[in-house]
């Protein structure tokens, strides 16, 4: 997953965070900052899964995968 994640529509779906979902709204090397409802709760990559939703299509990815910083992702090579 190469693109931007932030404004993608997302649900956490690992404990203690399942169920939380909304719109991506920050992101770091580490943590999502996920809006919800007028609230915003920060979640961390490591040990979670996320499904995302981009273009209708929905790709569930652990967050290890994805934790760099997002211009680091987008640069890298695969």
């Amino acid at each position: 997953m190469r693109s931007e994640l932030i404004g993608l529509d997302v649900v956490v779906l690992s404990a203690p965070y399942s169920g939380i979902s909304g719109k991506v709204v920050d992101e770091t090397k580490n943590t999502f900052t996920i809006s919800s409802a007028g609230t915003e709760r920060m979640v961390p990559k490591p040990g979670n899964e996320f499904r995302f939703t981009y273009e209708g299509i929905h790709m569930d990815i652990e967050g290890k995968d994805i934790q760099h910083r997002p211009e680091d992702r987008i640069k890298k090579v695969r």
